[in-house]
């Protein structure tokens, strides 16, 4: 993972010697030699996702800056918040980079394993998902926790509750309910001792207003003040990702183009399924 950024970039392999210095460990040959079991804990792999973004970002400015020449906004999905504001100068890498190790931790403490699940709902809209889950939930916790795309709505809580809700969409006409593959209900109420810890550590972080608007996963909203992107790092952690509502706000400040700047080419999908006159071009995966 990054291993290409690492030896074609001086810039890149800067990024991955910081991460390690900032974390007190050996990241970079995490990435590169894993074992993926270590590599796939949340505590590791939100680093590591980061620490690729950020090389890949730092890789682009050296080798090709005119690329990045007027970028008037940024945006990520969930952990990409944070190297959001790292790439618009609104939080430094290795502040992030440390946050970030302990964001996954305190999610994964947040939840004993196998009390929570997440599926992702496809062919139903998002008020027939919320529904669902509204219909499912009892004396449990199940909620939509990322609007992905006008097709494609996650959703987290209890695990029973999860599978009712699941049940409930199949039979107001989704598609399909696919159960994923995560060590926690992300982006749910479930998560709300993670939000506690975290509050305290991102309160202490210091944070700068933004070269360029941030649209923030919690209310979809651009904002450049250093003290808002604070609160909306604290708030996104048990609230939904509101992908859809951020992609059409860039759309209505006459965004046209875009980068993916890191591993994989998800958001660039996501994209061309909610706004089709935005470009995104992918960088660095």
């Amino acid at each position: 993972m990054g291993r290409a950024l690492y030896d074609g970039s001086p810039a890149a392999r800067a990024v991955f010697e910081e991460a390690d210095a900032a974390l007190g460990f050996d990241l970079t040959r995490l990435c590169f030699e894993g074992p993926e079991e270590d590599l796939r804990a949340t505590a590791n792999t939100q680093p590591a996702i980061l620490t690729h973004s950020i090389a890949a970002l730092e890789a682009l400015r050296s080798e090709s800056p005119e690329r990045l020449g007027g970028t008037g906004f940024a945006a990520g999905h969930s952990l990409g918040e944070y190297s959001a504001c790292v790439a618009a100068g609104a939080l430094s890498f290795a502040d992030a980079v440390r946050l970030v190790r302990r964001r996954g931790t305190f999610m994964q403490e947040a939840v004993p394993a196998g009390v929570g699940a997440m599926a992702a709902i496809v062919g139903l809209s998002p008020a027939d998902v919320e529904a669902a889950c509204a219909e499912a939930a009892g004396d449990e916790v199940v909620s939509a926790a990322n609007y992905n795309s006008p097709e494609q709505t996650v959703i987290a809580g209890h695990a029973a509750a999860v599978a009712r809700a699941s049940a409930g969409c199949l039979a107001r006409g989704a598609k399909r309910a696919i159960p994923l593959a995560v060590s926690a209900p992300f982006h749910s109420p479930l998560m709300r001792p993670a939000r506690e810890r975290m509050e305290e550590l991102l309160a202490a972080t210091e944070f700068s207003d933004a070269a360029f608007p941030v649209v923030t996963n919690v209310d979809a909203e651009p904002t450049w003040r250093g003290t808002l992107l604070r609160d909306a790092l604290v708030h996104q952690i048990d609230s939904p990702v509101r992908w859809v509502e951020g992609v059409r706000r860039l759309a209505a400040q006459g965004v046209d183009r875009g980068l993916e700047i890191g591993p994989g080419n998800v958001l660039a999908g996501l994209v061309k399924r909610i706004e089709r006159g935005i470009r995104v071009e992918v960088w660095g995966s």
